[in-house]
């Protein structure tokens, strides 16, 4: 009978063993209910966040491209300097980073670190002589810099913004040297 007992005392604690893993097992892991609710929770957070987020970003490449174009803005000083005069627009930007000497006196770029960047948007940024729009002559002043009507010396470096077209609003707004 002592086995007998043994025995059953043996059985007993197997199955309560056996009876916590199962209940263990159904506990186990998340309901679907607990993972769709999880869910939905992340898609308002999203929902709500999300386009800020994306405001955000939008701020962020209209002011890179702002710093982007006073940098080109203060090599075409360096190289003005250099050379006594702004690249013409068909020269353009391109004379920043590469010339040939014998047609360019005082060279002495490249005049930045790397090659020359493109907009935030991808495109290339546009670059205008000083006197490019009004289509007037250029005079040297006194300085041998070129200038327009009014003595404009300025030069006119641009990205036409998220669209790459003229004009637009927001983030589709032109960027330009005079509003940077």
């Amino acid at each position: 009978m002592s086995s007998n007992i043994l025995m059953t005392t043996h059985n007993v604690h197997l199955r309560s063993r056996s009876g916590l893993r199962a209940r263990r097992s159904e506990r186990a892991g998340y309901s679907l209910l607990e993972i769709l609710v999880v869910l939905a929770i992340i898609a308002l957070i999203v929902a709500v966040v999300g386009p800020r987020l994306f405001t955000q970003l939008d701020r962020s490449k209209t002011t890179t491209a702002r710093l982007q174009i006073r940098s080109l803005e203060a090599a075409l000083e360096t190289m003005r300097l250099d050379i006594g005069r702004l690249p013409t627009t068909a020269e353009g930007l391109t004379l920043l980073v590469a010339a040939d000497p014998a047609t360019v006196n005082g060279w002495y770029g490249p005049y930045l670190s790397e090659k020359l960047p493109a907009d935030p948007w991808g495109r290339p940024y546009i670059y205008e002589a000083p006197t490019a729009s009004t289509g007037a002559s250029t005079t040297p002043g006194a300085d041998g810099a070129l200038q327009g009507p009014a003595g404009e010396t300025r030069p006119k470096v641009m990205s036409y913004g998220a669209d790459g077209t003229v004009g637009g609003d927001g983030v589709n707004a032109d960027v330009t040297s005079a509003t940077s």
